[in-house]
């Protein structure tokens, strides 16, 4: 089997851009767990259905036509037909998203679609319960953290004004699948480090198990 980097973390914690790092360095491809629910998402906002409405998501994450495709060492969605890409941070995909990801429906169809990537190629993928629920018996498991100040503070740079505090209540509290740190997850606070820092922190990590980082100038945001 191939091996699987799983990062794990709450919004904003630094897992997306630390994730395409260590992929870029271990020569795995990076998946983004948290693009698919936007995708669903945007395609639910799309053809009118109400996010809200839980029975109407289920119904629809059991019919829907959904495929991650690698493609130049990352992953390119479809729900329904292709999905833009810049589209799954608006607003309005941010504000519904943490709604979407709590239905049982859609998160099986989902970690389906996420544990048969792992046929098809080595993976670094991050998410919110990639150590937990989908691949629970990977030896590499991180859980990257950092104070609700900091993690606000980075999304208003970034230009994106996700409720951090209310999508944290929604997905650890959620029935299937919630926001958890598994039981031998490495934990890094990411509060006070530097991007680099907390690369050098799994790799090292990494490293010692026997996956081997290589230097890149790959500093993919």
């Amino acid at each position: 089997m191939n091996p699987v980097i799983a990062i794990d973390g709450p919004s904003a914690s630094g897992k997306s851009t630390v994730a395409r790092r260590v992929a870029a360095q271990l020569g795995f491809v990076y998946v983004d767990t948290g693009a698919m629910y936007r995708a669903v998402t945007w395609r639910l906002l799309h053809e009118g259905i109400d996010p809200a409405k839980t029975a109407a998501v289920a119904a629809f994450s059991e019919r829907m036509d959904f495929h991650a495709i690698i493609k130049g060492g990352t992953t390119r969605l479809e729900c329904n037909g292709p999905i833009d890409p810049d589209a799954l941070r608006s607003p309005d995909v941010s504000s519904a998203v943490a709604l979407v990801a709590r239905v049982p429906e859609t998160r099986a169809r989902l970690v389906a679609e996420q544990r048969s990537l792992r046929a098809l190629a080595p993976l670094v993928m991050e998410g919110r319960d990639i150590g937990s629920v989908v691949f629970p018996n990977t030896p590499y498991k991180f859980y990257l953290d950092a104070r609700p100040e900091v993690r606000e503070a980075r999304r208003h740079l970034q230009g994106e004004e996700d409720a951090i505090n209310r999508r944290d209540n929604i997905d650890r509290s959620r029935a299937v699948a919630p926001l958890r740190v598994a039981d031998d997850a490495r934990v890094i606070d990411s509060s006070s480090l530097s991007i680099d820092e907390v690369v050098a922190a799994v790799c090292s990590a990494l490293d010692t198990a026997g996956l081997q980082c290589r230097p890149t100038d790959s500093h993919a945001s």
